[in-house]
């Protein structure tokens, strides 16, 4: 497929093994992907929200929502449950589970990007949340955490960003504790005929020239629009996380496919 092909909305092979040298619509060498991503969240950082917005019309926030709600983190003052966020760097997973404990809950923001964290951290404190999330630098297939650490493992929109997927599960399994849960929320392949060529010509139209109008810089958008028809389909996806050792994996779909929520338990 050419790149002009591409981008006017043609199917994008959701081949797993290409990600890692996949950036957007982009075939850049290998190793360089990290670096690309990670200009495009210091560009977007300060309009996160914004960003997201964009992309789904405001229904991330629905769809975050209904991702702690099926998580129902425990709410007793006594429990020592810990939640690790990755990807996560603005906070905003990781303040609704806090909030939908009761504030008794406890999570680490793990994060690649400074200027995400910088946002999270300053959210936090505004919120009164600065002793209950702490934000940590690192990165998803290398995380400075140790082994079976934590009760819970989240990452919404941050996978795809990720250039080695396998790696990273495995990273998830690895610091969560027996009995653990992994839950990942990404944009994903929408299964409803019709609703795709809409979606399609919504994303690759109107984003990038709202981004551009919003920002000064409709680029970042362009690749984050490209990114979502790079990603595995949800049982692809589904498959990798059973792959990484997970079990009882399962996914359910919000708004027709537009985005998915994948979960994994490490027993």
């Amino acid at each position: 497929m050419t790149d002009e092909a591409a981008r006017q909305g043609a199917p994008a092979d959701r081949a797993p093994e290409d990600m890692p040298t996949s950036f957007g619509f982009t075939t850049v060498a290998e190793g360089q992907k990290q670096a690309l991503v990670d200009d495009v969240f210091h560009k977007v950082a300060s309009r996160y929200d914004l960003m997201n917005d964009l992309m789904s019309g405001g229904l991330h926030r629905v769809w975050k929502d209904a991702m702690v709600s099926f998580l129902a983190p425990p709410k007793s003052p006594a429990s020592s449950w810990q939640l690790l966020d990755v990807a996560g760097g603005t906070g905003d997973i990781a303040t609704r589970v806090i909030e939908k404990s009761n504030r008794t809950a406890r999570a680490i923001v793990c994060d690649i990007n400074e200027s995400m964290l910088s946002v999270g951290r300053d959210r936090a404190e505004k919120a009164g949340l600065s002793d209950a999330i702490t934000f940590s630098l690192g990165n998803a297939e290398e995380l400075p955490f140790p082994d079976k650490h934590f009760d819970a493992y989240t990452i919404a929109f941050g996978i795809r960003n990720v250039p080695d997927i396998p790696k990273a599960l495995r990273e998830a399994r690895r610091v969560l504790k027996r009995g653990g849960r992994f839950l990942c929320l990404e944009f994903s392949e929408v299964d409803v005929p019709g609703l795709d060529r809409i979606y399609d010509g919504f994303s690759f139209n109107a984003i990038p020239a709202m981004g551009k109008w919003v920002t000064g810089d409709g680029d970042p958008y362009q690749y984050l629009v490209e990114s979502i028809r790079k990603f595995p389909s949800q049982e692809r996806f589904a498959e990798m996380i059973r792959e990484a050792g997970f079990e009882r994996v399962s996914y359910r779909n919000y708004s027709g496919g537009i985005a998915a929520m994948h979960t994994g338990w490490k027993f």
